[in-house]
């Protein structure tokens, strides 16, 4: 943990105003961005052909870029039971008309 502060505070002086900022910007620097990215598109692809093969593709591909593989089990997920339709209303009878005086 002390070689990574060391490497985002170096060359960083603690007092001034844009410290924080440039300590970020250090350690943004030392993610490695490619690799986190294909592993997603990876993640990605596996979870569509997931949802193609149980027919869930749209939420199957949204939750494997959430979530990553944690998302690959939404296909497997119990859907939603489908609303019944409504019951049919028994016609009702009009008002009796009043006889006006």
């Amino acid at each position: 943990m002390e070689e990574l502060i060391a490497k985002a505070t170096q060359g960083v002086d603690p007092g001034d105003p844009g410290a924080f900022f440039t300590i970020f910007a250090n350690l943004m620097r030392l993610v490695p961005w490619g690799q986190l990215i294909l592993w997603q598109v990876v993640f990605i692809v596996v979870g569509a052909l997931l949802g193609w093969w149980r027919g869930r593709f749209t939420a199957t591909v949204v939750a494997s870029l959430v979530l990553g593989p944690i998302g690959w089990a939404v296909p497997f997920l119990p859907r939603k039971p489908a609303e019944p339709p409504p019951l049919p209303r028994k016609p009702t009878e009009p008002p009796p008309l009043r006889r006006q005086p």
